[in-house]
Order: C-alpha cells, then sequence, then structure tokens
C-alpha cells in the first residue's frame, strides 16, 4: 500500500473526502516527525510507539576492498507496535 492508496482508504474508513483525508495523514507525519526531532516519543496506546534510536560510533569494512572505515553515531526512526496491534495481525 502506498501513501494516494492509503489516503483513498483512510478517507473511505472515516467518511472524509481524500483532500481532507491527506491533510490529516500529512499532518501526522509532519507532528511525528517534528516530536522525533526533538528527541521526543509519539505513544499511541494499543497501537504503537514511534521514537528515536541512538547509534553509537562504530569502525565498518568497506566490502569491495576489505578497508576498516568509521561510520558516524546517528540517531534512527524507530516504532515499536503495541499490544493490540500485534494481537490483530496474530489472529
Amino acid at each position: 500500500m502506498n501513501k494516494s492508496d492509503l489516503v483513498a482508504a483512510i478517507a473511505e474508513k472515516a467518511e472524509l473526502s481524500k483532500k481532507d483525508a491527506e491533510k490529516a495523514l500529512t499532518a501526522f507525519e509532519d507532528v511525528v516527525t517534528e516530536e522525533l526531532m526533538n528527541n521526543g516519543k509519539v505513544q499511541l496506546v494499543g497501537f504503537g510507539t514511534f521514537d528515536v534510536s541512538e547509534r553509537a560510533a562504530r569502525e565498518g569494512r568497506n566490502p569491495q576492498t576489505g578497508a576498516a572505515m568509521p561510520i558516524p553515531a546517528s540517531k534512527a526512526p524507530r516504532f515499536k507496535a503495541g499490544k493490540k496491534l500485534k494481537d490483530a495481525i496474530n489472529k
């Protein structure tokens, strides 16, 4: 499912126009992104939690040459599914 499919599904389920559903989805994306940029987290009880994972600096290898190369520290977004979502998938 791509973004336009998701917008169409949200519009149908919530009885909204596709334009309003797209605005709502874009707003959700923006709010989650802003919160994660501020090292916060977004918790939707039962569905899951969006947060930021810290990755430490480490040494990696170039797969072509085998030479050692430094990999800098970074942050990565992470989603952890909630119990209700896990249960629904495993039915």
